[in-house]
């Protein structure tokens, strides 16, 4: 099976979707949490372009961003299949992931650090997104379509614990339990799953990071005014 490392962060939602990848395909790791404002000469070697977690290191050749990494998982090691077996279906959980990440990650990020004006229009984008991705999950228990998570539950299992976080840090609310039913009722079946409460961040520890992260951004907007 060979050597596998993970160069991570227990804050970032885009390491907890490799680590919970790599466990549910029971594939041993070794973790090593990343400072990232001290940034590692090991995590500057593997990952010299971007300069960002996560990195799956495996057999000394290094994988760069997360959703590269889990197909890598997925193709390598093919006890519980995360991505779907047919072709359409496949190539559908691909598209759902990248705009998922494009739209609602960043969409979310992007309303929790603006202000005023700016602010209202990046929640209003960011709801948007949000409803095209309740139109996925209504009707099913897990993105996968079955009992069991897969690739795209993964991806969006930052949703339950991280965007809640960033939501109480920012005083701002997206994932409403009335616009988004489908959607809330999935947040309360994966993080029942005990394989994922095993890696999730304490909440405590997650929104003092945010907290930290908002006062740093808005110390850093009124230094250039």
């Amino acid at each position: 099976m060979g050597e596998v490392k993970v160069i991570g962060s227990s804050k970032s939602l885009f390491c907890a979707r490799v680590e919970w990848a790599l466990k549910l395909k029971g594939v041993e790791y070794e973790y090593l949490e990343e400072d990232l404002l001290n940034k590692s000469p090991l995590l500057l070697k593997h990952n010299p372009v971007h300069k960002k977690v996560p990195v799956l290191v495996h057999d000394d050749k290094p994988i760069a961003e997360s959703l590269f990494i889990l197909e890598y998982i997925d193709e390598r090691w093919k006890n519980y299949p995360l991505l779907p077996e047919d072709p359409y279906e496949r190539a559908m959980a691909r598209f759902w992931a990248k705009f998922a990440d494009e739209k609602c990650v960043m969409g979310a990020f992007a309303a929790f650090r603006k202000e005023g004006e700016e602010r209202e229009k990046a929640i209003e984008s960011a709801l948007e997104s949000f409803t095209f991705v309740e139109k996925q999950i209504q009707g099913k228990k897990f993105f996968s379509g079955d009992d069991n998570i897969g690739y795209l539950d993964l991806v969006m299992g930052w949703i339950p614990l991280w965007l809640n976080a960033m939501e109480e840090a920012g005083g701002m609310k997206l994932m409403d339990a009335q616009k988004f039913p489908s959607l809330h009722e999935w947040t309360q079946n994966f993080v029942e799953i005990p394989l994922i409460k095993e890696c999730l961040p304490p909440r405590d520890a997650l929104v003092n990071y945010f907290n930290l992260s908002l006062s740093y951004i808005r110390s850093m907007a009124a230094a250039k005014q």
